[in-house]
């Protein structure tokens, strides 16, 4: 009987004909206009942390390189001060030259002054020319 049933067309079993007008037009179909939102939030919430996190990245990058470069100062012009002092052979300025390039910066003054040394180093910190300077050497007499 149930074989019957299959074979049997659709309208005899109450179903509306296939060639019955429908109420949408062809091609039409009931779709929520919100359908799909989420998604688009939360890929511009996923976009909006991953841009947050490399801006804060990018920022402590640069602190620590502008740290280390401080430090770079720092040891070219003890260096220096050491060799102009008479405390180490040598030139002050090759010196200040050696550790600035032990700390991959690049020497870009070194100047005599009297009993002291200044020098100057510059890095390029996220595409910027930083420099940072430092002095040492004997105290000032002023001091």
């Amino acid at each position: 009987m149930s074989a019957r049933r299959a074979a049997a067309p659709r309208a005899a079993r109450g179903a509306a004909p296939c060639s019955a007008p429908s109420a949408a037009p062809a091609g039409a179909r009931d779709v929520d206009p919100d359908r799909g939102a989420g998604s688009v939030l939360v890929v511009a919430l996923v976009s909006t942390v991953l841009l947050a996190g490399l801006t804060v990245l990018g920022a402590a990058h640069a602190l620590v390189r502008g740290q280390q470069l401080s430090a770079a100062a720092d040891a070219a012009a003890l260096a220096a001060a050491d060799v102009l002092l008479g405390w180490a052979p040598g030139e002050p300025c090759a010196a200040a030259q050696r550790l600035a390039d032990a700390h991959a910066v690049r020497l870009a003054e070194c100047r005599d002054e009297g009993l002291a040394v200044v020098v100057r180093v510059e890095a390029s910190i996220l595409s910027l020319v930083v420099a940072r300077s430092a002095r040492a050497g004997a105290p000032e007499a002023g001091w």
